[in-house]
């Protein structure tokens, strides 16, 4: 189980559980926060590139994110960031669409001054279909082992 940056290693990987993506909740969150009509109008959708209703971009990033949260890669540590590099949406997530995120450490650099380490990780959420929709790299600070 991994507890602490030094139990970390490179080529780890994590796979987390599998939610699905409710109509109500894309047009939810695409009224507060990004209310463009492919992401709440299903006819205004059909007439665009998407060619139906699609999730926002955000709201995938957001659900990666609790995905990411529940699949607890650092353990009992929080998912503590300073950034993410190489955020891409690559299919349209749609209402129905059943997601789960998979992610694999690809550096880490101890800190020379401070408890701590550098992760960087690259998270992939597929569909249902085994379809890559979205990826993101964040890079995450997680503390090292106490002396």
């Amino acid at each position: 189980m991994v507890e602490w940056f030094d139990d970390l290693k490179v080529g780890m990987r994590f796979t987390s559980e599998e939610t699905t993506v409710s109509k109500e909740d894309v047009l939810r969150f695409a009224a507060e926060f990004d209310p463009q009509p492919f992401h709440l109008d299903e006819a205004a959708a059909k007439k665009t590139i998407f060619n139906g209703l699609a999730a926002s971009g955000w709201h995938t990033a957001a659900i990666a994110m609790r995905l990411a949260v529940t699949a607890r890669p650092f353990g009992p540590h929080p998912l503590l960031g300073a950034g993410v590099d190489e955020l891409r949406w690559l299919k349209p997530v749609r209402p129905g669409d059943i997601l789960h995120l998979e992610g694999e450490v690809v550096e880490l650099v101890p800190s020379r001054s401070k408890p701590q380490g550098v992760v960087r990780l690259k998270w992939i959420a597929y569909n249902q279909n085994g379809e890559a929709v979205y990826t993101f790299n964040p890079i995450a600070i997680v503390p090292t082992r106490p002396a």
